[in-house]
């Protein structure tokens, strides 16, 4: 079975991209806390890249920025592709099934300041540095053309209430 949940800050605004079928697509990098102290006594964090289709997507674009906090249920994905040098490159994302906005307006605005990078990371990340390639041919060739602005949580349940001492981060 391949399943994760995950619950962490997007370290960025998410991007939106559009496939040839008109299919919209948004990726964007969460930062979990892992639940132990290094050596030094300090919390590292995973960054953790997610993809996440549909209305979604659209969602996903028009209400989360950088600093907001989600829950993402989905599944771990490892694909490659040759780069513009012919180079294999391997890319392993989270494609999610689901994006809970967790936390208020107000935490999530508070919280937007809050810079995510990461200070001891080697210059080049785990992603490539080019856009990445998607082979969208899995995808269906239609789009079911609802208009997300009449519930723009249509695809997210009810919303939850998670005091921040609950978190286990």
């Amino acid at each position: 079975m391949n399943k994760v949940f995950l619950i962490g800050r997007l370290t960025r605004d998410p991007e939106l991209r559009y496939t040839g079928n008109n299919t919209a697509v948004a990726s964007f990098t969460i930062a979990v806390n892992r639940t132990y102290n290094n050596q030094a006594g300090e919390r590292e964090a995973d960054f953790i890249p997610v993809v996440v289709w549909r209305r979604q997507a659209e969602s996903v674009k028009n209400y989360l920025s950088q600093g907001s906090q989600v829950a993402v249920e989905g599944r771990i994905q490892v694909r490659n592709y040759d780069d513009q040098n012919g180079q294999r490159r391997y890319v392993t994302e989270v494609i999610a099934d689901s994006v809970e906005f967790i936390g208020s307006k107000r935490d999530n605005q508070s919280s937007g300041t809050s810079n995510y990078s990461n200070p001891s990371a080697p210059a080049q990340s785990n992603q490539p540095a080019e856009p990445t390639p998607y082979d969208f041919k899995d995808e269906p060739s239609s789009n079911n053309g609802t208009d997300i602005s009449s519930n723009p949580y249509a695809d997210f349940g009810a919303s939850i209430e998670i005091d921040d001492s609950e978190l286990p981060f």
